[in-house]
């Protein structure tokens, strides 16, 4: 790719989205592609395959691919080489996979498109080997699901098969491993690895998770407002930083060796397009700023051998930086609140199925949610963590009134709200709020952002559209937003501003329990820092209490007082952060912090199997449920006796055949741990 420009139009004049971006990638290559949401990354990487918006134009540059430049090329030419010669991995797998057709016919439809295959019963043997290959469970009944059968995990696997299907020289992959879980995503990569070694596949991945770049990408490519500010060898690019911003990026990103850091001084702000300066992209946001930069532009040069970067003051900037860190502050760090619980979750099974055993016998519910146990108390964060379907954003759902218990008893200030929330007093409605993982489906994308703040205000408070103005703009303020956005519709903000209307939404409610489902998943590592920082603020300044469900350990790390470590519907480990984040672990507890792909710390990435790899959600009837996978199986006992809670400490307890002993000495990584 050679000096790249793309323009957007925008209303009536035409807006730069890329410009002069260029890089290459040698065969057996993984180039990583980073930067913050509304960099231009996906456009770049969606036009190695020749696609363009309707509303752009690619005003300069040249994409050459086996010698062919691809913008030269079109229609039926394109065509030809999509699929065929360029795979592509898109970000979301449940859109990109058609609901209506099976996954197997998914892939053999390409094959067929492409000329792959000389037959149907042909293609259905690659089908076979490629499910397999990707390492699915029983190939032959996967290919005849439909996505919807099929886990996030899953859909990512089948999509990845879908672009291999043809034999591509290169693969496009489009953030593939956003908001899966740490032991599905490290399973991913080290399937990526695995095919590349194997066939020589060149990739491009694209992806706002550096973490996930230091284990997979044989060199990274840094943009920013649709410019390259770095470009270097990864283990150069995190040894050796230097450019302002990837040294912020890298600062922003949370680490389980290192919690509680206070904000990136080096990282202020959002990226604003419409008032970039006519210098370097970067200069609003940097701390290193000299007057010629908002007037000169920054060119990519050489600092060293393979390491490229757009700044002027690159030499200076290792110095500085430890300057500027050594006069920040560490954000004050609350204890652990000791008062009486605000919410006291009991026993609880919760039941999605229902079944007969034969027609006479009446239904009896299947439970996802088993004998589950926990107290929130006020001004704490209790995080929930575990993999896809191990029942945490169940529990939350159970929580607010959306899907009752079958059993047990959930008792919110001192009174039972186990009825569903269309029965509750709206005293509680108000007191207990639900933020939700994707502000895009939860914000009304016909109101301003005004009319999604006053609903709360109007419905618990009986406030007037006059007086609900102050109010919205005090919650703006507090969320770090300015009052003019009142006026903006959710489609006209960033990831990060949407998620923070929704938080300013539940805040107009005045509540004092807030229950946080996978509010940070998808959002850049600049942004989430923010809104870490915004939560720890807002909890500081109301006591509000938190049930934060996360896949990221590294984000509870940053932010709970305690956790609760949830496997197939039941927890198998809590305890204080501190605690549970170093030895003993439980066996899964210790599976999911190996897996967590951390800047630094060395880390081994999972490989699936039928043994240990995905969890068998049919052997239900093990008695430690985590008997399947457990890597510390000691024998038949893991499957005939159920672990009893065994205490570490009077804050601390696990559920594990194993002594305490044996499994403070089964620790096989090192984490430095912080006391909160």
């Amino acid at each position: 790719m050679e000096e790249l420009t793309i323009d957007f139009w925008n209303n009536d004049r035409w807006a730069n989205v890329v410009n002069q971006v260029g890089f290459t990638v040698a065969h057996g290559e993984a180039v990583g592609l980073v930067g913050e949401s509304g960099c231009g990354k996906t456009t770049t990487a969606y036009s190695l395959l020749g696609y363009r918006r309707t509303n752009s134009r690619i005003r300069a540059g040249q994409i050459f691919f086996a010698g062919t430049n691809l913008l030269t090329l079109k229609g039926l030419e394109l065509q030809r080489l999509r699929g065929r010669r360029i795979g592509m991995v898109p970000q979301n797998p449940a859109t990109a996979l058609s609901p209506g057709m099976r996954v197997g016919d998914q892939i053999q439809e390409t094959m067929r498109v492409h000329g792959i295959g000389a037959s149907r019963a042909e293609r259905g043997e690659r089908v076979f080997e490629l499910l397999q290959e990707v390492l699915l469970p029983d190939p032959g009944t996967t290919a005849r699901k439909y996505p919807h059968q099929l886990s996030g995990g899953q859909q990512q696997r089948v999509t990845i098969a879908l672009a291999l299907c043809c034999g591509p020289d290169l693969l496009i992959l489009d953030e593939p491993t956003t908001g899966l879980d740490v032991t599905t995503e490290s399973q991913i990569l080290h399937l990526l690895l695995h095919l590349r070694e194997k066939t020589g596949l060149a990739m491009v991945y694209v992806t706002h998770n550096l973490g996930v770049l230091s284990k997979i990408a044989d060199r990274i490519v840094v943009m920013y407002a649709g410019e390259l500010v770095e470009d270097a060898f990864a283990d150069d690019l995190f040894g050796n930083p230097r450019h302002p911003y990837t040294r912020g990026l890298i600062a922003s990103v949370p680490r389980i060796a290192t919690p509680r850091l206070g904000r990136s001084v080096l990282l202020h702000g959002v990226l604003q397009r419409d008032t970039l300066p006519q210098g370097c992209r970067f200069a609003p946001r940097c701390d290193f700023v000299t007057p010629n930069n908002f007037t000169e532009p920054q060119i990519l040069t050489e600092f060293a051998t393979g390491h490229y970067v757009a700044c002027c003051r690159m030499h200076e900037i290792p110095e500085l930086a430890e300057r500027l860190y050594a006069i920040s502050t560490q954000r004050a760090i609350v204890p652990a609140p000791t008062k009486e619980p605000i919410l006291s979750v009991h026993q609880i099974d919760i039941s999605y199925e229902f079944k007969k055993v034969n027609w006479l016998a009446p239904k009896v519910g299947i439970p996802v949610v088993r004998n589950v146990s926990f107290a929130i108390r006020p001004g704490e964060t209790y995080a929930l963590v575990g993999e896809s379907g191990s029942g945490k954003s169940t529990i939350a759902r159970s929580i607010a009134g959306l899907v009752p218990p079958s059993a047990g008893q959930i008792t919110f200030q001192g009174g039972g709200i186990n009825q569903p929330v269309e029965m509750r007093s709206p005293a509680m409605r108000r007191e207990l709020q639900l933020v939700l993982q994707n502000p895009d489906q939860s914000l009304n994308p016909r109101h301003r952002v005004r009319e999604i703040i006053s609903r709360p205000l109007k419905f618990f408070f009986k406030l007037s559209g006059i007086e609900c103005i102050p109010r919205v703009e005090k919650l703006l303020s507090e969320i770090r937003l300015d009052a003019s956005y009142a006026d903006r519709y959710a489609d006209e903000l960033s990831g990060g501003e949407r998620q923070r209307i929704a938080i300013a939404r539940a805040l107009a409610a005045e509540p004092k329990l807030l229950l946080c489902d996978e509010v940070l998943s998808a959002l850049d590592v600049s942004v989430q820092a923010d809104i870490v920082d915004l939560l720890s603020v807002l909890q500081k300044e109301r006591e509000i209490a938190y049930l934060f469900i996360s896949h990221d350990l590294a984000i509870v790390r940053s932010l709970a007082h305690r956790v609760g470590v949830l496997y197939q519907g039941q927890l198998v480990e809590q305890g204080r952060v501190e605690e549970v984040y170093s030895p003993p672990y439980h066996p899964y507890t210790h599976m999911l912090l190996s897996a967590v792909p951390d800047i630094g710390r060395k880390t081994k990435l999972l490989h699936v199997s039928s043994v240990n790899g995905t969890p068998d959600t049919k052997r239900h009837s093990l008695a430690c449920s985590f008997a399947d996978r457990c890597p510390w199986k000691i024998g038949r006992i893991c499957e005939e006796e159920v672990p009893e809670w065994k205490t570490v400490s009077s804050t601390h307890s696990l559920r594990c055949h194993l002594p305490i002993t044996e499994l403070i000495e089964r620790d096989t990584f090192s984490l430095s741990i912080q006391s909160k």
